[in-house]
């Protein structure tokens, strides 16, 4: 039986911990099997250089981390989706075009919970030869400190497009209204009245059809954010953590993606879903690296290994009419929101491949996160990362929480960790 390779081009920026586990995982699995055939994945780390648009592409899939930021790459990944079918995780389309601030829109209408939020004019003028002409003729002059007194402190301003907490400030009274205000610039800002209090802040760290729902601490270094904590949650409110989550990239397209919540007992509010590059690190991750990596490495097969055709573009209908619905309370909604996330990441059948043609996956990983070689690439990172003052330190405190997962995954199933 002959065997199908399938490129998976990694397009990436600062990062390396990552990439080396998704690299040493698709190694070690080698040839699997789905639908009578023989398939391998096979790996490349994508360079930038000047590009033909009739130019073929080799890739099959690709996973984007880069494109974001930087338009040389984003261009080249609307090229090769719109000309060769390459499958994307993330589609430059829909992130450019529905970022936080569309985002918050387009849940509002679903009926989840979003925070009270407006969208403040710039402070500065924009480089722009016209904006002085159109500022002068047809923008309103408006109070900011009194729509800030009507929403009710404390607030947050905060970029209408995101980016890794740029420019999110915590506004407690007019002073900081203002210097925040001041402070962002030609930077377009929401104001977003605060959740207070609240129980826990969540995040959900979504790929594909998978969702891990974690404890998350933003106030904290950044090694110590998400607390490893199994049962912060109730039942109910942790399956809407999922269902949102899921409901956002469904809707959105999206296939490798956070969302962030706070909750307040069984309450649920949205509060930031739209993050292109989702933090995957293993010194952030730490514990919940290990499932990172299985449900990157899952969905990237399935979705070679299938074919999988990319739906470029919202569409928003199906789920407008849920949203819409005046007979169909919250808790309905949200079982609907699911069932359409489900067909959209075509759950069963994804299920059904990751039982049938990687079967042994939780082992493999088990025994590779428990091998020196990954102790190794936790080394490096942590040696990269670090000062070297303080790299003994985090050795040592992030050995010690991956070794916590070693033993619950050990135990969950019912084996011993093995060096490879």
């Amino acid at each position: 039986m002959s065997e199908e390779h399938h490129l998976v081009g990694l397009l990436l920026g600062a990062e390396e911990d990552w990439p080396r586990a998704f690299e040493a995982l698709t190694s070690r699995i080698g040839v699997f099997t789905h639908a009578g055939r023989r398939h391998v994945l096979d790996t490349e780390r994508v360079r930038i250089a000047p590009f033909n648009l009739r130019d073929p592409a080799r890739h099959q899939v690709v996973i984007d981390r880069l494109a974001y930021w930087y338009y040389h790459p984003r261009e080249w990944l609307k090229k090769v989706a719109l000309m060769d079918d390459v499958y994307l995780l993330n589609s430059p389309f829909t992130f450019q075009s529905m970022e936080k601030h569309s985002a918050y829109c387009a849940l509002i209408r679903l009926g989840m919970r979003i925070p009270d939020t407006v969208l403040v004019p710039y402070k500065n003028p924009i480089d722009n030869v016209r904006w002085a002409y159109t500022s002068k003729n047809y923008n309103d002059p408006f109070d900011l400190a009194a729509i800030a007194e009507k929403m009710g402190y404390p607030l947050f301003m905060k970029p209408f497009d995101g980016g890794g907490w740029r420019g999110v400030s915590r506004i407690n009274n007019e002073a900081d209204l203002w210097s925040a205000y001041d402070d962002s610039g030609e930077m377009l800002m929401h104001l977003q009245k605060a959740v207070e209090p609240f129980d826990v802040f969540a995040r959900a760290l979504t790929i594909g059809p998978e969702s891990m729902v974690m404890h998350f601490r933003p106030d904290e270094p950044m090694h110590d954010r998400y607390q490893v904590d199994h049962d912060f949650l109730s039942v109910a409110a942790g399956q809407e953590a999922v269902t949102i989550s899921q409901t956002v990239n469904a809707f959105f397209r999206w296939e490798f993606n956070s969302c962030e919540m706070l909750v307040q007992g069984d309450t649920v509010l949205p509060i930031d879903y739209a993050n292109a590059c989702p933090d995957v690190a293993v010194t952030s991750l730490h514990y919940y690296f290990p499932w990172a990596m299985k449900a990157l490495v899952r969905w990237t097969a399935y979705c070679a290994a299938t074919n999988r055709k990319a739906r470029l573009h919202v569409d928003p209908d199906p789920w407008f009419a849920i949203g819409d619905d005046p007979d169909l309370s919250y808790g309905d909604k949200l079982v609907r929101y699911q069932q359409l996330a489900d067909l959209h990441f075509e759950k069963d059948r994804y299920a059904e491949f990751c039982a049938t043609s990687l079967p042994d996956l939780d082992d493999l990983v088990l025994e590779w996160v428990s091998s020196p070689q990954f102790d190794r690439l936790l080394l490096d990172t942590v040696r990269a990362t670090y000062p070297e003052h303080e790299q003994d330190r985090f050795i040592g405190h992030f050995r010690g929480l991956i070794g916590l997962w070693v033993g619950d995954e050990a135990s969950l199933r019912g084996s011993s960790p093995v060096g490879g």
